[in-house]
């Protein structure tokens, strides 16, 4: 049977994601009107948004890249699992779709090594293992225990994404590198876990000196200076290793996060200052890639960036000074818009570019 090679057959499998990410900000929404919710979906905000969101995406892409049929089933569980998450079933069922599809994706990556054996898909087998560890330890620990974990996973991720891409302008020395980089921050996430005083600071600045050595050979440095795609897709990434750096000055600082603030700030500038920046960034080479829809640039997609960055340092900035209040509140909302408006820009970037096609045509 061959693998889905239509934007059809895999809408299927992106879809569970984009669910996924709908649930995780209405989880958001009512943490932020109550911090203490027992809502079943505010109580899976983290997994539904690293995992569920995040991690079917991510394996999709990857199993697009493998070309085998197989490689589907990790997409597949990864989106069941974000799905039970806010139906009433019971919770093992979706902890057992998960760790199903995490092991899947593990197994996509370690084939796509056999198949290029480089360093940068060696850094993204080891992300997916801190992704089946977040899975499996998701039975015994709350999501606030698995913060280094999933933190792990996407930086890691991301970061071999990035040398994927670039690898015409880094060093020869730049797989290598980034092997022993990623296994120092693999490193730092167990040690978070088993000795936490030690270990959040050793991952906190194992993470700062990964973040400066992207930022020095990162090619955004010099692409911010041209004009449309480059200059966006290089301020979201610049910004988004902003907000990594101050998630691993934080953890070097001050070890685990003693307050609910310092929580808050660390986690959301992971997953939203770095995160989903990086999505940003790469959005226009992503879907294309995955759905086989084009996503021309236009300006409108610089709307989305703003208020994230924008409602996240005012998050930092109330929560740091004025507590969790209503100032806290309304910056939160303020990047649950920016999320829901990158949906609407890149709908609005498809539409476009394929009317501007259709009237060229029609010329």
């Amino acid at each position: 049977m061959p693998a889905p090679s239509t934007a059809l057959a895999r809408l299927p499998f992106f879809l569970p994601a984009a669910i996924s990410l709908l649930a995780g900000l209405y989880a958001a929404s009512r943490l932020l009107l109550d911090e203490a919710s027992t809502d079943r979906v505010a109580g899976a905000h983290g997994i539904l948004m690293v995992l569920g969101f995040l991690g079917t995406l991510i394996a999709l892409e990857r199993a697009v890249a493998l070309r085998e049929v197989w490689g589907y089933a990790a997409p597949a569980a990864l989106g069941a699992g974000g799905l039970t998450l806010v139906v009433p079933v019971p919770r093992v069922i979706s902890q057992v779709l998960l760790i199903v599809g995490c092991a899947l994706a593990t197994a996509v990556l370690a084939m796509l090594w056999r198949r290029a054996r480089d360093d940068a898909t060696a850094t993204q087998v080891l992300a997916a293992t801190l992704a089946l560890g977040a899975a499996v330890l998701w039975t015994r620990l709350d999501v606030a225990g698995l913060l280094p974990w999933l933190v792990g996973y996407v930086v890691l991720t991301v970061c071999a994404e990035r040398v994927e891409l670039a690898r015409l302008s880094l060093p020869p020395t730049a797989g290598p590198t980034l092997l022993a980089l990623a296994t120092a921050v693999h490193a730092g996430v167990v040690a978070a876990t088993l000795w936490p005083a030690v270990g959040c600071r050793f991952l906190g600045g194992a993470l700062i000196v990964l973040v400066a050595w992207l930022i020095r050979h990162d090619v955004a440095r010099r692409t911010i200076r041209r004009n449309g795609l480059p200059r966006y897709a290089a301020a979201a990434m610049l910004a988004g290793y902003f907000w990594l750096a101050v998630a691993g000055t934080m953890w070097l600082a001050g070890g685990q996060p003693a307050s609910p603030q310092r929580y808050d700030v660390l986690v959301h500038a992971c997953f939203l200052g770095f995160a989903m920046s990086m999505v940003m960034a790469h959005a226009p080479v992503i879907l294309p890639a995955v759905l086989r829809v084009k996503l021309p640039y236009r300006p409108i997609l610089w709307l989305p960036l703003g208020l994230l960055h924008l409602g996240l340092a005012l998050r930092v900035a109330a929560g740091l000074v004025l507590g969790h209040g209503l100032a806290w509140q309304a910056s939160g909302f303020l990047t649950v818009a920016a999320l829901l408006a990158l949906a609407g820009a890149a709908a609005t970037c498809v539409i476009g570019g394929r009317t501007q096609r259709f009237q060229e045509v029609a010329a």
